[in-house]
C-alpha cells in the first residue's frame, strides 16, 4: 500500500489550499482514513479521520474550516483548508489504518505554510 499526497505549500493567513491523497495497493474494510499533521517541536495530531462507514471526526481546532472528502473510488483522498492560520503551519500526512489486518500506512507529508 502506498499514499501519495500532495498540494501544499505556502498561502497567507485567510488563504486556503487543498491537499490530495493517492492511495495505491489493497486496502480492506474497515478502515479510517485521515490527515494528520506535525509542527516543528509538536507531536503528529489529527486533523481529521473518516471511517469506511463515513463517519468523520474533526479536530477541534480546524472543525469549522477544514473538509475532508473522497472520490467516488475512496481512493483519493482530499483535504480543502480554508481561513488558514498562522498556526496551521506543519507537515500534513494522510494515512490509512486498516483495521483488518490491523495495518497503519503513512504518506510521505506535505508542507503546508501559512503566513502572515
Amino acid at each position: 500500500v502506498q499514499l501519495q499526497a500532495s498540494g501544499g505549500g505556502l498561502v497567507q493567513v485567510g488563504g486556503s489550499l487543498r491537499l490530495s491523497c493517492a492511495v495505491s495497493g489493497n486496502i480492506f474494510s474497515p478502515n479510517v482514513m485521515g490527515w494528520y499533521r506535525q509542527a516543528p517541536g509538536k507531536k503528529r495530531e489529527l486533523v481529521v479521520r473518516i471511517t469506511s462507514g463515513e463517519t468523520t471526526t474533526y479536530g477541534d481546532s480546524v472543525e469549522g474550516r477544514f473538509t475532508i472528502s473522497r472520490d467516488s473510488t475512496k481512493r483519493t483522498m482530499y483535504l480543502q483548508m480554508n481561513s488558514l492560520k498562522p498556526e496551521d503551519t506543519a507537515v500534513y500526512y494522510c494515512g490509512v489504518h486498516d483495521l483488518k489486518i490491523q495495518n497503519q500506512y503513512w504518506g510521505q507529508g506535505t508542507l503546508v505554510t501559512v503566513s502572515s
